[in-house]
């Protein structure tokens, strides 16, 4: 059968049941036409209003977005931030820490998935740490040694200004152990300062700075996967170590706690001096009057 005997042969569709179609809608030629696509126009609006409210309510303004979460940090930690970021991902079950087993939630397709309700209140607890030492006016040190990790460390630590510290590159052994030989008086003396809290984001990679901490007795904080002990540092956080989407939410989250601190301490000093100028006007007021009194004594005698 020809080609054209075959189209003949086939029913025809009507233009309004194609599916996809280039050409345009006829035009309204009469008032019949107009009334006629306006009552299709109420029917669809009341479909509309009949099943909007069986479905969802989702949409592309109120719908999750990782992209979100990393180029603006959120302020409290969530699951599906977490979640979608992949922080629930583990190592091998081969490889898993046996002090790690609290946090493992169970096993799928031979890896651990790490029990992300354990991760979001340690999360919280570590943002209270850091907002905390901000406010207290303490040095916090990031530490992110991987690549894929600098501008991470380096975008946590300016948000929090002044107080905030980053090593990106490699830390130095001995850097808070042995600043003798490795500085000079000068410098060991008036630039150092020991950090008042170090949040790692690879620590298996710095275990050397983890062990310097322990023993200046300074705070540690740090990402810990299914393979790494979590009584290495003072505050574990488990999660995947090696997504850098959630090492962003992480310095991200402690940071802008950082940055609370900060904003409340200045706060507070604000307000401390209102007090200290109200009560030096108070105490020149009240001088002021004494003087006064001394003279109308001096000239009524």
């Amino acid at each position: 059968m020809s080609s054209s005997r075959l189209a003949r042969a086939l029913p025809r569709v009507p233009r309004l049941a194609r599916p996809l179609s280039t050409e345009e809608p006829p035009p309204l030629r009469s008032l019949d036409d107009w009334s006629r696509l306006q009552l299709k126009r109420a029917e669809v609006g009341t479909l509309i209003d009949i099943f909007s409210k069986y479905g969802s309510n989702r949409t592309p303004q109120n719908t999750y977005k990782l992209r979100d979460a990393i180029r603006r940090p959120v302020p409290n930690a969530t699951t599906s931030s977490l979640l979608a970021a992949g922080a629930h991902f583990g190592h091998a079950t081969s490889r898993m820490n046996p002090n790690f087993m609290p946090y493992a939630y169970g096993v799928r397709a031979g890896s651990t998935i790490i029990d992300l309700d354990h991760t979001v209140p340690l999360l919280r607890r570590a943002a209270n740490l850091v907002r905390a030492v901000a406010f207290a006016g303490g040095q916090i040190l990031f530490v992110g040694t991987r690549p894929d990790l600098r501008q991470i460390v380096k975008s946590a630590a300016g948000r929090i200004g002044k107080q905030g510290y980053y090593i990106s590159d490699r830390w130095i052994p001995g850097t808070l152990t042995n600043t003798a030989e490795l500085y000079s008086p000068e410098v060991a003396n008036e630039t150092l300062a020991t950090p008042d809290l170090v949040i790692l984001l690879n620590p298996l990679k710095n275990i050397t700075c983890i062990r310097e901490c322990a023993l200046t007795h300074v705070p540690t904080i740090a990402i810990v996967d299914s393979d790494t002990d979590p009584r290495l540092v003072m505050y574990p956080i488990p999660a995947n170590d090696e997504s850098p989407q959630t090492a962003e939410i992480v310095a991200g989250i402690l940071s802008i706690a950082g940055r609370e601190g900060l904003a409340l301490r200045m706060e507070e000093e604000v307000i401390a001096d209102e007090n200290e100028q109200e009560e030096m006007d108070e105490e020149f007021w009240d001088a002021v009057e004494e003087a006064q009194f001394e003279e109308e004594q001096a000239s009524s005698t």
